[in-house]
This record gives C-alpha cells, sequence and structure tokens, in this order.
C-alpha cells in the first residue's frame, strides 16, 4: 500500500503514460482491463486494495478538512456578510437582492462538480486544486475593497464561489479512494472542517469588524485562509490511477437509473429551503430585538452544533447505510425550519439554533454519500459532480426566492412555510429513492 500512496498522479491527463513499480503492475493491469469493459458498471464496485485507514489516508482527510474550512466554513459565514451589507455597504438595497451574492456563492461550491468531477477521473488534482487556492485568496482580498454590490457579487460571490466548488468537489473525489467501508465517517470528518469554519469564521469576523475596519477584517480572513490551504496543497494526493478510456465529460445514461435520479432530484429540492435557515437566522434575530451581538453569535451556534450531526452521521451511515442515516435528520430539519420564524425571544432562538445545526450537519456531511456506490468507483467524480451540479441550482435559486418572500410579505413564517416545505418535499423524494434500491423491502442497509 505504501507504494499506492508514492504512485505520481497528480495533474495527469488520462494519457499520461505512468512507470509502475514492479508492485503496481499486476493492479494496474487489471484496473485497466475492468475499466475498458462494456456494458452497465456494477451496482457496487470495491477496491479490494482500498486501505481504508492508515497514516497516509488520514493525512488526506486532514488535509481536505483543513481546505474544506477555509473553503465551504468561509462560505457558511455568509449570514454575517448578510447582515452586515443589509446594515452598512448596501443598506439601500433589499435583502432579496443583496442574496444573490451568497446564493452564488453556495450554488457554485457544487456546480464546477460538473466539470471537475470528470478532470478529476481523468486524473487532474493537485493543479486545480493550487489555481483554485491562489484565486480563493486574491479573490478574498480583493473583497475588502469592494463597495459596489456588482464588485462584491463578481469577487465574493463568483470568486470566492468557484474556488471553493473546485476544492469542494475535490474533496468529494479524494476520499471514495482511500476508503470504503468508513467511507461514512471519514466524509463526515472532512464535512468538520466547513462545521469548524463555519464556527469560527463568524466570531472571527464580527470580532474583527469591532475593533478594525472592514478591510482589515478580510485581509486578516484572508490570511488565515492562506495557512489552511497550504496544508490542503501539502496533502491531497490520488491513491487510483486515472481512467484509461475517461469518455465524455456528461453521461445522461446515469439518469435512466430511477434511483439516481429521484436522488440527484431530492438534493436539487432540498437545497432550496435548507440555507434559508442560516442566511437569516442573525437578521431575524436582530428584527425580533434581542442583543445584535447574540444575533451575529447565533449562526456561529449553528455552524458549531453542526458538528455533532456530521459525525454522528457518518458513524450512523456506516452502520445503517447512508440513505438511511440521511433521512430522519432531513425530516428533523424540516420540522426546524417551520419552527425558525416562530422563535421570538433569545432562549428559543438558541434552541432553533442548536437543533437545526445538529439535524441538517448530517444532510450536509453525508449527502454524496448515496451516490457513490451507484456505479464504478472510479466513475465516482462524474457521477457526484453531475447531482452536484444540478443540486447547485437549487442552492442558487433558494435564498433569493426566500428574500422576495420576505419582502413581499414582511414576514419571516411565510418564508419558514417556503423552506420548511421544501425540504419535506425533499425527504419524500429520498424515502421514494430508498425504496426502489431495497426493490420493495422495508428493511435493509442503503
Amino acid at each position: 500500500m505504501a507504494a499506492l500512496a508514492e504512485h505520481p498522479m497528480a495533474s495527469a491527463a488520462s494519457s499520461t503514460t505512468f512507470a509502475p513499480t514492479p508492485r503496481l503492475a499486476e493492479h494496474e493491469k487489471k484496473y485497466a482491463e475492468s475499466e475498458v469493459e462494456k456494458g452497465p458498471a456494477p451496482a457496487n464496485v470495491e477496491d479490494s486494495e482500498c486501505p481504508d485507514g492508515g497514516l497516509r489516508a488520514w493525512l488526506v482527510v486532514l488535509g481536505i478538512a483543513c481546505g474544506v474550512c477555509g473553503t465551504f466554513g468561509f462560505v457558511n459565514a455568509w449570514g454575517v456578510f448578510q447582515a452586515y451589507y443589509e446594515t452598512y455597504t448596501l443598506r439601500g438595497m433589499s435583502p432579496s437582492d443583496i442574496a444573490w451574492i451568497g446564493s452564488a456563492q453556495y450554488a457554485l461550491v457544487f456546480m464546477p462538480g460538473l466539470v471537475f468531477g470528470r478532470l478529476f477521473d481523468m486524473g487532474y488534482l493537485r493543479l486545480p486544486v493550487a489555481v483554485a487556492s491562489v484565486l480563493l485568496i486574491v479573490c478574498t482580498f480583493l473583497t475588502a475593497e469592494c463597495k459596489e454590490f456588482w464588485q462584491l457579487l463578481l469577487c465574493q460571490g463568483f470568486g470566492v464561489g468557484i474556488s471553493s466548488g473546485i476544492v469542494f468537489n475535490a474533496a468529494v473525489g479524494t476520499v471514495p479512494h482511500w476508503f470504503d467501508k468508513k467511507l461514512g465517517l471519514a466524509l463526515a470528518c472532512m464535512a468538520t472542517g466547513s462545521s469548524v469554519g463555519g464556527t469560527i469564521f463568524p466570531i472571527i469576523l464580527r470580532n474583527l469588524i469591532q475593533h478594525y475596519s472592514f478591510q482589515w477584517t478580510l485581509r486578516i480572513t484572508g490570511f488565515i485562509i492562506t495557512g489552511l490551504l497550504i496544508i490542503l496543497n501539502l496533502t491531497i494526493a490520488r491513491r487510483l490511477p486515472p481512467k484509461p478510456h475517461p469518455g465524455p465529460f456528461i453521461n445522461l445514461a446515469l439518469f435512466k437509473s430511477a434511483p439516481y435520479s429521484i436522488y440527484t432530484l431530492a438534493l436539487f429540492v432540498g437545497f432550496l429551503g435548507l440555507y434559508t435557515c442560516l442566511t437569516y437566522l442573525s437578521v431575524s434575530g436582530i428584527v425580533v430585538g434581542i442583543d445584535p451581538d447574540l444575533a451575529f453569535y447565533l449562526l456561529s451556534i449553528a455552524n458549531a452544533c453542526s458538528w455533532i450531526g456530521r459525525l454522528g452521521g457518518g458513524l450512523a451511515a456506516d452502520c445503517y447505510g447512508p440513505l438511511n442515516a440521511l433521512i430522519g435528520p432531513t425530516f428533523l430539519t424540516g420540522i426546524m425550519t417551520y419552527a425558525w420564524p416562530f422563535a421570538t425571544d433569545k432562549g428559543s432562538l438558541i434552541a432553533i439554533a442548536v437543533l437545526y445545526g445538529a439535524f441538517s450537519g448530517v444532510f450536509v456531511a453525508i449527502m454524496a454519500a448515496p451516490v457513490v456506490p451507484m456505479g464504478k468507483v472510479t466513475e465516482v467524480g462524474m457521477r457526484v459532480g453531475m447531482t452536484f451540479t444540478i443540486m447547485s441550482l437549487g442552492a442558487l435559486a433558494g435564498p433569493p426566492i426566500s428574500g422576495a418572500i420576505l419582502d413581499n410579505t414582511g414576514s419571516f413564517e411565510n418564508v419558514g412555510y417556503y423552506a420548511g416545505t421544501a425540504v419535506m418535499v425533499s425527504v419524500a423524494l429520498m424515502c421514494v429513492a430508498r425504496q426502489l434500491l431495497l426493490g420493495g423491502r422495508l428493511v435493509g442497509r442503503i
């Protein structure tokens, strides 16, 4: 296995010629032969040599967790920016218009999956991650200088979003190379990076803004992100060689699988409502009259508690199956979304932040896991990428739709009804996909 870890695969196109060691020769020969077989991929593909642990594998997870912390975790702090822009920088604009910056970030975290997922299958990893890291750092520093909506949309919405998306999709595609039976736990550990980032970045931003200018707040944040991304670039690595015949970027034939199509639709619908509570939790707290300092920390509380859901969800996925572990907490996330607008005092808002964070953390941690066994492990990049690209459209549209409802009705209750119903419809679709995978049985690990 040490030989596998040392194999030079970074930034390699599908046409790259490898010089395998003798210990790798037999492995790669079998791998190449299996990948040129015609016909559909088997339902479950297992790599008999998958380490499922060890120092090298966990170092990959550590580096990816640091990268996700500095990208997805930073994006999860958008609620602080939403409240700040409404109060200061963009105070003349409506919440729904400002929300387009945040929704662009959320959507672009997942949207590059369609392209990068296929590039990953072809062997490209380190170069795109390095370029994305530089882009993210540059855009973070440029955001500090932005004063107009279009500038913020370009730098923070598109720049930060695209670069974060490349890193996140690299992470999701890399972890299954190193883990099989412990994949749920590994993905949960990876996802804790965004939980940690979503906890510390709102606190950092809030405290720095109070003591320094907005410009220096973003500059200091940029240096923190730089350190996290250095760790990512030093540790991330593939284990399997690229596909000999990578094929097209899109394989629409995958959607002939009813469970795959329905599950992809479930994630799309779920993201129409999932980020609404996180986007407006701090704003709603200020509106109902709680201390603004506490209102800003509600987002950090929710993200901190999501760590419980992410880790617990990963363990449950390994024991009971990812889809089984996903349905119940997502249902409870919908309940919390319905309840959130009716929380009008400090205690109830903190309770909503704690429970919503814990339950939604399961969704974010293992949402990709059910897609992994729906085909060949060497095509996981394309499969997850197609799902994430479709799902990103829901993340793009969800917060602005919620903002438009708020603008037109002036009621957070109506926003909660919309977002909660979207999450509940997602749960129903997950149940349909589960039953199709179980073939009519009511009980099974899936």
